[in-house]
């Protein structure tokens, strides 16, 4: 395993208080960090203030299958983990991709039973708490409709996982989801939203957080919340199932080492594998790739549905255009174009804007999917964003990760073994790649 690779800052931010030097990686940019009016603001001085603690993105059900189909006098029990913890949280749930109502009968959140650590279905049942919605334990999400639960008095800590059952009495038709939670889901017949065991959860794909977007908690102060923004590299594919150990995950591990207190931003990962800039999820790529309504739309398009609703966004972190490369063989020109529009209308919301150069992919799928043509677009990307000052930071990814005797690979020991995606240890180099003062610490 190499040694990290050292970080080059130009200038330092100066919106938060530089506490941590961090120390393994390239930063290009000056980092600007404004002030935004954020959803709790206009309220008094001292009250507490909702801090997002965990998100996912979402797309429509596929075509085939369970997420099309949809559940049906059925419960789902999901499994969460937070980034920073309060005494209060609330659930959003969404149905924005639904074809039809959907009607909740009843949903709780609890903590995992850690006397049973080898069924993760299982609950604390002390610890079970009922969702209500404008006081109603049983709501109806409108099409395309989310909906925030009402305070819990649950309290969380930091880096904790919490389980969330929902039961849908009734057909829901094509499911809102996110496709790759590499994280067991569970699924079984009839109301088992109050079951401390999981054994009627007959169905466990290690997969799909369905209708579920997002935790918020409660804290005394926040200062916003970190949004990654990319692909399948962020959102976990090659790492450990039911590990969390996510590049963003692990760097949320840091935040909360360097500053465990309410100063700690969250960290939402807002991934989306196989996403692209420029192309729609559906559109079929290089190899023979069909495509899935899971990828998700083009970037551009999830600007204001994934990333500035989230509670509290400060900063922002792009890692896209890969799939763009070796799916669709899109040019270096239009790949910097909508990487340079995602900046623009990030620090138009007033928000740090940094980004992620493109990391190596040669030996991944079928003949085609690398080309030395492809490669030269992915060093030509990456050479505009070193280069670049547009973004407050560029975080330089493909350094950390690539092989020095061989560029165009992965590192061996960080490869999770199809040449595009990190294992635990390829995240946590990426992780501990991140200059915290960049993130305000």
């Amino acid at each position: 395993m190499s040694t990290p690779n050292k970080w080059r800052l130009i200038t330092a931010p100066k919106r938060w208080q530089v506490i941590a030097a961090a120390a393994t990686a390239l930063v290009v940019g000056a980092p600007a960090v404004v002030a935004t009016a954020g959803p709790d603001s206009g309220k008094r001085p001292g009250a507490p203030v909702w801090a997002g603690s965990w998100a996912a993105a979402v797309t429509r059900g596929n075509t085939v299958g369970l997420t099309n189909t949809g559940l049906n006098n059925q419960s789902i029990r999901m499994i969460v983990h937070t980034t920073v913890g309060g005494p209060r949280l609330r659930v959003r749930l969404s149905n924005i991709y639904g074809e039809q109502a959907v009607k909740v009968g009843r949903a709780t959140i609890a903590r995992p039973d850690t006397s049973t650590p080898t069924d993760l279905s299982d609950v604390a049942a002390p610890t079970v708490k009922e969702l209500t919605f404008n006081g109603s334990a049983s709501v109806t999400m409108n099409k395309g409709g989310e909906l925030l639960s009402d305070p819990v008095d649950l309290p969380v800590g930091d880096q904790e996982d919490l389980v969330v059952t929902l039961y849908f009495p009734e057909l829901t038709g094509p499911v809102t989801f996110h496709g790759q939670s590499r994280q067991t889901t569970f699924i079984g017949a009839t109301d088992l939203t109050g079951a401390a065991g999981g054994a009627g959860f007959t169905i466990r794909p290690d997969c799909c957080w369905m209708f579920l977007s997002g935790v918020d908690v409660q804290r005394k102060l926040s200062p916003g919340s970190v949004v990654v923004l990319g692909d399948s590299i962020a959102d976990g594919n090659g790492s450990t199932v039911n590990t969390n150990r996510r590049w963003p995950d692990l760097l949320a591990d840091r935040l909360i080492d360097a500053r465990p207190d309410v100063r700690t931003p969250g960290v939402l990962n807002l991934s989306l594998a196989g996403n692209r800039l420029n192309h729609e999820g559906t559109e079929p790529g290089a190899g023979g790739f069909p495509g899935y309504y899971e990828l998700g739309p083009n970037a551009l398009a999830r600007l204001n549905e994934d990333v500035f609703p989230q509670t509290g966004v400060r900063t922002v972190v792009t890692h896209l255009g890969i799939n763009d490369i070796w799916m669709s063989d899109d040019s270096a020109e239009k790949i910097i174009a909508s990487l340079r529009q995602v900046n623009q209308q990030v620090k138009a919301r007033g928000l740090t804007s940094l980004v992620a150069t493109l990391t190596p992919y040669e030996g991944h799928g079928n003949p085609g999917v690398w080309t030395p043509e492809k490669e030269a677009t992915r060093q030509a990307v990456n050479a505009y964003l070193r280069g670049s000052h547009e973004f407050d930071g560029v975080l330089d990814f493909d350094k950390v990760l690539r092989d020095p005797a061989q560029p165009s690979r992965l590192l061996p020991a960080y490869d999770s073994g199809d040449h595009i995606h990190p294992n635990d240890l390829g995240n946590q180099a990426m992780a501990d790649a991140v200059p915290l003062r960049l993130l305000g610490l």
